[in-house]
Formats: structure tokens, C-alpha cells, sequence
């Protein structure tokens, strides 16, 4: 089985040589053998069928996912001596900087952090292959069956192409397909046009911070949000933006790009479905209003550009544009870099705690960092009612020491903004 890589993914995929890599880490807390480990992978595998792909090249230089079924591969598993509650960080750090062999797959691993009672766990996948929402459906497979080996987790049905996301009355319209093509064309010219610099910004020493909210300041923060009338993703992107302002002043850019789930507007694609392609928003902040108004002000901007989403006709362009990928790759490596941050909120993570011989203790939020220009990135999720915090960035985007700040200005500004709804119910 084969399929050509999107635009998206051949984006993301590069030429396979450099590292553009998420991590999804875990902790477990209860004892299991490794070869139920390798039989559960195995089991995941035989589900998703692209987690056996590997990548290669045709005549004319365009990738394709393929699967060689005389020579199945195994996802490896790496093994290391538990000596802290802090060695995931270590791993995953090291993890989100080791490329994987993509001419030879698979574009999934796994490293296992073992004492006597507790294993933290590092999934790491190649982006190009699949994104959050993915992600978190290969865990819960594979705590399932890790569980449970007897456990149907049934078969993805693998999307082969665009004619498996895109309704054929829009994919085979001719205005829509004219349209995708002027537009695809005309971006390509002016991607060739545009003038780029050679070098890339020099991203220096990369780093993994990471926090967590307990279950009370958590629920406080959905309280506050709901009082207000606005999203939690909406209330941190305005946090997020005054905290980079704050901190970096007039390095700040008032950008943050939110990547989009796409199943939310395109329901061909199901939840356990392998799929790398997102839609993005850019949020900015208002000047000259206090802070709830701002990010009331923000969740009326997020509301009306969600409501112009269009998956389809994106996805139809981008693969009318193939011919500017080189142009398009360079413009993100090496121009100039106009938003501050890429924030992704996973929101609730759906997956039991409690299992027969080991307890799901907590999901750190993963994190993910390539080589296309800024890798400044923060990543929420909540899980068993905590709200779980990762920051990955490079010193030569944001300097440590700023990074350090921007998370302590986050806290202590949602903290305020809690206050002072208390106050005022009081």
C-alpha cells in the first residue's frame, strides 16, 4: 500500500534528514512485562496500518508513505534506568531531537523509563505522520491492549488520499478546482519572487520547560472562563500574549498561531484516523483595553475567523501549490520570524485512569519542535482534572532566562485574573 504525502505533510517531512518530532510522555504506576509492551505496539500497528510506512521518493522527487508487506517493521523500544521523577524530561528532550530514519521507518518509537513500581513513557512520532488528536488515540490503544492483549480496538480504515477527506460534489467541481489552482499558481509565483535571506536564525541551545495547575486552580480557571463568556484556549492565548509583551517588549510580535483540529470541520476524517493535516488561526491581542475586555474582544475574533475555516478549498489549494514547496520551506527556515508563539490546547483527555494491573497517573503534555524557522511552542492539555503545561523553544527565538519569565508572568496573571472575579462575587 502507498500513497503520496500531502502538501502538508511533505511540509512537515522535509527531506527526512532533520528531526520534526512530537513527544507524547506518560507515567504508569504498577508492573507489567515488555513483551506485553512489544505485543500491544505490535496489535496498534496492525491497526494503523501507516505506522508500518516508510518514506521514499519517486522519479520526479515527491514522497510517498509506503508499506512493504514481505518486510514488516517493528516500533522500537528504547529502555532506561528510572532515577528521577524528572527523567522524561531528559528523554524527551533527546527524543524530540533524534531524527528518525524515514527511508526506513517506522516513524514511530517508544522509550520506556523503568524502576521497580513506575514506568514514565515517551511516544515519540514524526509529525508528518499524525497530530495531537492522532496521538492521543494511539495511547488509549495502547493502554488498552497493554491492559488487556484480548482487547478489539478494531481497524482505521487508512486515509489514502484527498478523495478520502474531500466530499467528490466539491473535490470534482470545476469552479472549486479552477479556483484552488489560481490561487495554489499565484501563491507559488510569489513564494519564487519573494526575496529570502540564506542563512537560518542560528537556534542555538533548544529547551523543554514544562508545569502543571492542581485540580483546584484548574476548575478555577474553567470557572473563570465560563463566567466570562469565553474559551479556556481564548483566556491563555490573551495570557500568553501579555506575558511575551511583558517580557519581551518590543520583541514581542501580538501574534500567537493556534493550530485547529480538522475534524472539527471536515468529519470525513474520524478520530482514530492517522492524519497530519491542521488548520491555524493567529490570535493578537487589543491594545488599549483592560484585560477582560481584551480577550473578550479576542473570542469574538476566534469566533468569526473559525467561522471562515474552510478545509476543504485550504487542502484543495495546497495541492495545486506542490511546485512552491521548496520556496514555501525556505521563506519558514530562514524569513523573518512575525508571531511569538505556536500555542495548541488538547483540552480534556478522555482516557481511564485506573486499569487492571497499573494506574494511568498522569499525561504530561506533549511537545513537538522542527526545523521551519520559529520553534517557540506551548502545549496544554487536561488531564484528571489538571491542567499540564509544556514550552519548547530554541535560545536563539527566546533567550532561557525570557522563557522562565514568560511561564512565571502566565501563572501569576491567571492567578490575578481568578482573584479578581473572587473579589468581585464576593
Amino acid at each position: 500500500m502507498r500513497r503520496k504525502l500531502l502538501f502538508g505533510e511533505r511540509m512537515l517531512h522535509g527531506d527526512g534528514t532533520l528531526p520534526f518530532n512530537g513527544v507524547i510522555p506518560f507515567r504508569l504506576r504498577g508492573v507489567f512485562v515488555e513483551a506485553n509492551l512489544h505485543y500491544a505496539l505490535g496489535k496498534v500497528q496492525e491497526k494503523h496500518p501507516w505506522l508500518n510506512a516508510f518514506v521514499q521518493n519517486d522519479e520526479k522527487q515527491r514522497p510517498w508513505f509506503i508499506i512493504d508487506e514481505a518486510k514488516p517493521v517493528k516500533i522500537p523500544v528504547r529502555i532506561e534506568n528510572r532515577l528521577s521523577d524528572n527523567d522524561w524530561q531528559t528523554e524527551s528532550h533527546r527524543e524530540l531531537l533524534t531524527p528518525f530514519d524515514t527511508a526506513k521507518g517506522p516513524l514511530l518509537r517508544l522509550v520506556w523509563i523503568k524502576d521497580e513500581t513506575v514506568s514514565d513513557m515517551i511516544i515519540t512520532i514524526h509529525h508528518c505522520l499524525c497530530d495531537g488528536g492522532s496521538a492521543m488515540s494511539i495511547l488509549a490503544e495502547l493502554l488498552q491492549l497493554l491492559d488487556d492483549p484480548t482487547a478489539d480496538i478494531g481497524k482505521e480504515d487508512p486515509i489514502k488520499g484527498v478523495e478520502d477527506i474531500i466530499p467528490p460534489a466539491i473535490l470534482n467541481n470545476k469552479a472549486k478546482q479552477i479556483k484552488a489552482k489560481l490561487i495554489g499558481g499565484l501563491a507559488a509565483v510569489v513564494l519564487k519572487l519573494m526575496p529570502v535571506k540564506k542563512n537560518p536564525v542560528d537556534r542555538k541551545r533548544d529547551y523543554l520547560i514544562h508545569w502543571k495547575f492542581d485540580e483546584s486552580l484548574s476548575k478555577e480557571l474553567i470557572l473563570y472562563c465560563k463566567s466570562a463568556g469565553i474559551t479556556v484556549n481564548t483566556m491563555l492565548c490573551g495570557v500568553l500574549l501579555s506575558a511575551f509583551k511583558q517580557v519581551r517588549k518590543d520583541q514581542a510580535h501580538n501574534k500567537v498561531s493556534c493550530p485547529v483540529d480538522i475534524r472539527r470541520f471536515a468529519p470525513e476524517i474520524k478520530k482514530d484516523q492517522i492524519f497530519a493535516f491542521g488548520l491555524m488561526l493567529v490570535v493578537s491581542a487589543h491594545a488599549g483595553l483592560d484585560f477582560l475586555d481584551n480577550i473578550k474582544a479576542m473570542q469574538k475574533d476566534v469566533d468569526q475567523k473559525s467561522a471562515k475555516l474552510d478545509p476543504y478549498a485550504t487542502m484543495m489549494m495546497m495541492e495545486s501549490a506542490h511546485s512552491a514547496m521548496d520556496n514555501f520551506t525556505n521563506l519558514l527556515k530562514n524569513g523573518k520570524s512575525t508571531n511569538d508563539c505556536m500555542f495548541s490546547n488538547l483540552g480534556k483527555i478522555d482516557i481511564p485512569h485506573q486499569y487492571r494491573s497499573f494506574k494511568l497517573e498522569t499525561i504530561f503534555s506533549p511537545a513537538v519542535i522542527g526545523p521551519l524557522g520559529n520553534t517557540t511552542t506551548m502545549v496544554t492539555s487536561t488531564y484528571r482534572g489538571q491542567m499540564d503545561f509544556s514550552f519548547i523553544a530554541s535560545e536563539g527565538f527566546v533567550p532561557y532566562e525570557d522563557a522562565l519569565a514568560i511561564k512565571d508572568k502566565i501563572i501569576s496573571m491567571i492567578k490575578e485574573q481568578i482573584g479578581n472575579i473572587a473579589v468581585a462575587v464576593a
